[in-house]
């Protein structure tokens, strides 16, 4: 028996450029090995980070895009249990209205390209991603969402919907 799943706080930025093609990253490291994926990373827990500050510090550490608060609309927090079997995860979504040109160039993390949101159902990317992520960008970018999903590897992918509030757009 194993113990107890660590537990790690991160965000996730979907960035576009003028065209409407997402920034996605090729990662070369654990999790989503060579998977495509938005870019992101952990808060850093131990200065007391909020999660917009993790975004804007990732997009700028990342992208070389500087970017603020006011750039960044918060869409979705998803609560992951056992993803890959490894740890837990609570994610920070966020759209990002500021518009990305310039391909980055690649860095430790992987290499950077464009595609667009058709293009992407065609990639590698994660399950999770495939079955919650995209959908749920699609779905409610302009709104807000909570969910929960339960990504044991020996069980179904199960996604529950805690709260979901719809902008008045």
């Amino acid at each position: 028996m194993t113990g107890p799943l660590p537990y790690k706080i991160s965000t996730l930025l979907f960035l576009k450029n003028t065209a409407g093609e997402f920034l996605l990253l090729n990662r070369t490291n654990p999790p989503n090995k060579n998977k495509w994926s938005p870019i992101g990373g952990k808060l850093n827990m131990e200065t007391g980070e909020s999660p917009f500050e993790c975004a804007i510090r990732e997009c700028k550490e990342e992208t070389g895009l500087e970017i603020t608060n006011k750039d960044l609309h918060l869409f979705s927090i998803v609560a992951e249990k056992s993803f890959e079997g490894t740890g837990h995860w609570l994610m920070f979504l966020f759209d990002c209205q500021k518009t990305i040109d310039q391909l980055p160039p690649a860095i430790d993390e992987g290499q950077f390209s464009y595609f667009s949101r058709d293009e992407i159902e065609t990639l590698v990317i994660p399950e999770t991603d495939h079955d919650i992520l995209w959908p749920f960008y699609d779905k409610h970018h302009r709104n807000f969402v909570i969910m929960r999903a339960d990504c044991n590897p020996d069980k179904k992918l199960e996604i529950i919907v805690e709260e979901n509030l719809q902008a008045n757009i």
